[in-house]
């Protein structure tokens, strides 16, 4: 018993966020719709309180609970993100679900229990952990896609995302098979450690394409991208502010961590798909979005293009360049979130607007939201100094390190191609004639602008701690 208790120290904000989500449940069948209010500022605060544990929890290097999870500084890293982007989510919802007549208590359990899904993917250290992980996660999305189910859009956008999500599960839980048919072993030092003399067999390459391709699903990278305008644009906006931000994070630590733990010592086989997939993510993102009206379908396609900027860090296989994916991951959170507070305050009387054209002269109606705004396009586009040029920086150095000079060349091509469809909203918002007046924003999603707004026009002042925390989670993996 003794010797299961440090265990469990490490594992406090799962067991925490578990106990949480049955609590919320029971409160809700007990009382009823009646209790929303309650489990929404409950579940907020239950997914705080993980964040708090994450922070101050024990750091320990090697695996627990037979070899299955992780709290490891990479672990505490994207946690602390996955959770910070979750709060702020959920906080955005309440209004626009109370304005929009669904709210129900199941909505904050079942986002608990997908952070919950979350934070074990994150920690997961071998291939049964991480495919449970997943699948928490995942369940918990599907139901919460779809969750406006009087609303046709919300419903297809739940369809979509649960019939392609199940076709990548397959394709992972295959690759999974794969890769222990051929090593034998299903944790990721085991794996490393049969894979040591570097000869991958012909198996295990096409178990790594297929572990690949179900992570490029999570990920929402080309060419498994095709249900994210979709889902972005039918999902209720709130919730698709959390597909964007929190669910994207656990993802890139789940690629992340299987291509450096499991297979450090056959780069080259899982580097060539990295590179085609990045290639095409940002090809993607950088000329789809530029005939986009709708605003949600712009950011997926926007999305798409950054998760592309991503693997270019992960492509290099250093730990260079996976502290650029930290970086990049943290500053992609928080341009993500301000530009969905921004989104969540177009609202005209009780209706919710998303097109483009309904931002123009926003300058001369709301002066402070369009200002934060445009920054946070700005740092999208990857303009210096703003936070999103430092986050590509990062990327295209250790790229360039790596020996990745193409990739990183073909980058920056398409970075300032993908600029012309920020700078156009921007361009609409300055010089274009008002068409209607926005009512007054919500508390929370002023709150959420100010932090988002603040940290990517302020970040480069002072960048030396999150760098510093980045490296230090990079380094854990090495």
């Amino acid at each position: 018993m003794t010797d299961a208790l440090p265990h469990f120290a490490l594992a406090l904000p799962e067991i925490a966020l578990a106990v949480g989500a049955l609590t919320l449940i029971l409160i809700g069948a007990i009382v009823g719709d009646k209790a929303t209010s309650l489990i929404n500022g409950l579940a907020v605060a239950l997914i705080a309180l993980a964040g708090v544990l994450v922070a101050v929890a024990p750091v320990d290097h090697g695996p627990s609970f037979g070899g299955g999870f992780t709290a490891d500084a990479f672990a505490r890293f994207m946690k602390i993100l996955a959770y910070v982007a979750a709060v702020a989510a959920l906080s955005l919802s309440f209004d626009y679900m109370r304005r929009e007549k669904f709210a129900r208590y199941e909505y904050a359990v079942l986002v608990v229990l997908s952070t919950l899904g979350m934070s074990l993917m994150i920690s997961a250290s071998d291939l049964i952990s991480l495919y449970l992980g997943l699948e928490l996660q995942s369940l918990a999305l599907y139901v919460i896609a779809a969750i406006h189910r009087d609303d046709i859009r919300s419903t297809e956008a739940g369809l979509k995302y649960f019939v392609l999500g199940a076709l990548s599960s397959g394709m992972l839980l295959y690759g999974a098979s794969l890769v222990y048919g051929t090593t034998g072993a299903v944790g990721f030092a085991d794996i490393a450690a049969a894979l040591k003399d570097g000869h991958a067999s012909l198996g295990l390459v096409f178990g790594i394409v297929f572990l690949l391709a179900g992570f490029a699903f999570k990920i929402s990278a080309v060419p498994f991208h095709m249900w994210t305008p979709d889902v972005y644009e039918g999902a209720p906006t709130p919730i698709t502010a959390f597909f964007a931000s929190a669910a994207k994070v656990a993802a890139v630590a789940m690629f992340v961590r299987v291509v450096t733990e499991a297979f450090p010592t056959v780069t080259q086989e899982w580097r060539q798909v990295v590179v085609f997939v990045a290639i095409a993510s940002m090809a993607l993102g950088a000329f789809a979005a530029i005939g986009q009206r709708n605003l949600k379908r712009l950011m997926a396609y926007s999305s798409i293009g950054h998760m592309g900027y991503v693997l270019v860090g992960l492509a290099a296989g250093t730990p260079e360049g996976v502290r650029g994916v930290a970086v990049y991951s943290a500053i992609y959170v928080a341009m993500t979130l301000g530009a969905f507070a921004c989104i969540l305050s177009m609202r005209v009387g009780d209706k919710y607007v998303e097109s483009i054209d309904d931002l123009a002269g926003l300058s001369r109606t709301k002066p402070a939201m369009a200002f934060v705004l445009a920054m946070i396009l700005f740092s999208l586009a990857g303009i210096p100094p703003l936070a999103g040029f430092f986050a590509k920086f990062y990327v295209f150095y250790a790229a360039v390190n790596a020996g990745l000079y193409p990739l990183a060349v073909i980058g920056f091509v398409l970075s300032v191609v993908g600029a012309f469809y920020y700078l156009r909203i921007v361009k609409i918002i300055y010089f274009d004639e008002p068409t209607v007046e926005f009512a007054p924003m919500t508390g929370a999603a002023k709150v959420v602008l100010t932090l988002a707004g603040g940290f990517t026009l302020l970040y480069f002042i002072y960048p030396a701690p999150l760098t510093a925390a980045a490296a230090t989670a990079a380094q854990s993996l090495f």
